[in-house]
């Protein structure tokens, strides 16, 4: 429809009645001219056919369906100039029927066609995406160059790999939940491929392959230090494994000393277990800090300061809340090494020195019940029990006799053990809440110096989210209307609260601030702004020959926000804040 009605449309084009008559052949009934030969639904019948014969009026309620959307998608794409090249490219399709016997199982056979029988994942069509068009010969050394090996580096990891991989490359986010994300990323980042650029791309993805080996397995590293940094940044997944691979292969190829290369592992560590410690979500963080990488070490660490807590809240978050990675925490505190063991000693574990659940005759001081507490006195204790101070570092032989004992048997075992953290608390007369929040104070100030914050700009988080790695979404979900609290452009405070109304307000700026820019991605895209309202919908006039067309989705409509203000060199400068509902949605 969108070739037929572009012909229409076309002095040049419509002066060759054979070329229009061909398309209203796929399109039209030869015996009614008023019906598209797809029978729709009667539900959506009279849409349907209004758009693909181009019946929508001007007082009709336009844009609102998917037909209008895909309509004018294609509509964008193809200009005038293309019509016949593209429809010289769909003659040539072909299409398989397969016709069964009386007795055939359809379904066997259908699944017979892909052997899994599910939908091909991002890694497999990847695979087939490279290797399509190649000779048997180029498939076959493909294959048994570069893409084995990549196989065997990554094993079940592959799906990750290809993310993190494009989330490196790309310095954006990569949504796996969006069902082929990593292969239309991939498909964007390598829109061709010829043997020749395959060889060489191919080789890089082999060598992020074997760093993403190491990555998996810290002990191949072949710097202690470095593999036990790498062990340590495990313990929070693999979130951060695009920026850490970065910084890996600079190692390797001797661009940067394994001390830098230690240093950006304990900077993510810092990072990773402050927020984690403050309840900040951790998600959407890397691809931000993969563009800051670019643009060298001190824009890295400026970054990574700008989203790390301050020492002041985590203070107050390490004395009143649950401390997390207690394992790793407590034996980092304690010199252990990555695999928590103390000097090669025994495997070591996390003792709640006041118990989560204590016995009615637990005691702190050998002389009160914990029956004999007040509602008061214990409502404190629960509270206190996850935090820091109630946390001791215990061999793993002592641990099942610690388990819910009173402090004075505590003690005695405590005393046994070859931790000297451990065995300080012998030093304790009796264990209570004012013990708990002294002994927290004092692990603070080895904490704050164990995972430093950099010194840099003051800002502390503020929930911001860069545009880049804002939340692309399909169709309008529910609540698309409030997703925003507010956007910041430029230091400007905008109170924009939805997608649509962003769309409209960046490039309602960009017009009159980055005019060739804007104009320049529009042409490359093929949208969104045009010189004429060349189909019916909803459209915005940026002056008297220029018009925004506004019938796009949410995906669609965010995508060229962030595609133009890359183009403009500002997208760093602008920033959204989700609301309540948007950060859930």
């Amino acid at each position: 429809a969108a070739l037929h009605h572009s012909v229409l449309n076309d002095s040049a084009l419509s002066a060759d009645p054979s070329l229009a008559a061909d398309l209203e052949k796929v399109l039209v009934r030869h015996a009614d001219g008023t019906r598209t030969k797809l029978r729709p639904h009667r539900a959506w019948a009279d849409i349907f056919e209004s758009v693909i014969l181009d019946r929508r009026r001007a007082e009709d309620d336009l844009g609102d369906t998917r037909f209008d959307d895909n309509y004018a998608f294609f509509r964008s794409q193809v200009p005038a100039s293309e019509v016949a090249r593209i429809w010289t490219g769909l003659q040539r399709l072909e299409h398989v029927a397969i016709t069964l016997g009386a007795d055939a199982n359809a379904q066997q056979i259908f699944e017979s066609l892909n052997s899994t029988g599910e939908p091909l994942r991002d890694h497999e069509l990847i695979h087939n995406y490279v290797l399509m068009g190649m000779s048997h010969a180029e498939q076959s050394e493909i294959e048994d160059t570069y893409w084995v090996p990549i196989e065997q580096n990554t094993d079940d990891a592959i799906a990750g790999f290809w993310r993190h991989y494009l989330v490196l490359t790309t310095g954006r986010e990569v949504d796996a939940t969006d069902g082929r994300g990593v292969y239309d990323a991939f498909r964007q980042r390598f829109p061709r491929l010829d043997l020749e650029s395959l060889r060489r791309h191919a080789a890089e993805w082999r060598g992020y392959s074997e760093i993403y080996r190491i990555l998996l397995h810290p002990e191949l590293a072949d710097d202690a230090e470095v593999s036990r940094q790498l062990a340590f940044t495990n313990t929070f997944g693999r979130g951060m494994y695009p920026l850490v691979m970065r910084a890996y292969r600079e190692y390797v190829r001797g661009d940067a000393k394994s001390s830098t290369l230690i240093d950006t592992l304990k900077l993510v560590q810092s990072l990773l277990l402050r927020r984690t410690i403050v309840g900040l979500d951790n998600d959407r963080l890397v691809g931000r800090l993969c563009r800051a990488g670019e643009a060298g070490a001190d824009a890295l660490t400026a970054a990574i300061a700008r989203i790390t807590p301050s020492d002041a809240r985590i203070r107050v978050a390490l004395k009143y809340g649950d401390l997390p990675h207690a394992r790793y925490v407590l034996g980092r505190l304690a010199g252990a090494d990555g695999t928590l063991k103390l000097d090669g000693g025994p495997e070591l574990d996390v003792d709640n020195i006041f118990p989560l659940a204590p016995a009615d005759t637990w005691s702190g001081d050998g002389i009160r019940a914990w029956a004999d507490y007040s509602d008061d006195e214990q409502n404190s204790h629960r509270a206190l029990a996850a935090t820091l101070g109630n946390l001791a570092l215990v061999e793993a032989s002592s641990a099942e006799r610690a388990l819910g004992a009173s402090f004075p048997a505590k003690r005695a075992l405590y005393a046994m053990s070859a931790i000297p953290g451990t065995r300080a608390l012998t030093d304790v007369p009796a264990w209570g809440t004012a013990a708990i929040a002294e002994r927290t104070t004092e692990l603070t100030v080895d904490f704050l110096a164990l995972w430093a914050r950099p010194v840099a700009v003051g800002i502390d988080d503020d929930g911001l989210t860069p545009i880049l790695d804002a939340q692309r979404r399909r169709g309008w979900p529910r609540g698309w209307q409030r997703e925003f609290e507010y956007v910041e452009y430029r230091g400007e405070h905008w109170e924009v609260y939805d997608v649509k109304s962003l769309f409209t307000r960046i490039f309602t700026r960009l017009w009159a601030d980055a005019r060739a820019d804007v104009v320049a991605f529009s042409a490359r895209r093929g949208g969104p702004i045009f010189d004429a309202q060349a189909w019916n919908g909803q459209w915005y006039p940026l002056d008297e020959s220029h018009f925004l067309y506004l019938g796009w989705d949410s995906k669609y409509m965010l995508t060229a926000v962030q595609g133009a203000l890359a183009e403009s060199g500002i997208a760093a400068e602008v920033f959204v804040k989700y609301s309540y509902s948007g950060a859930l949605m």
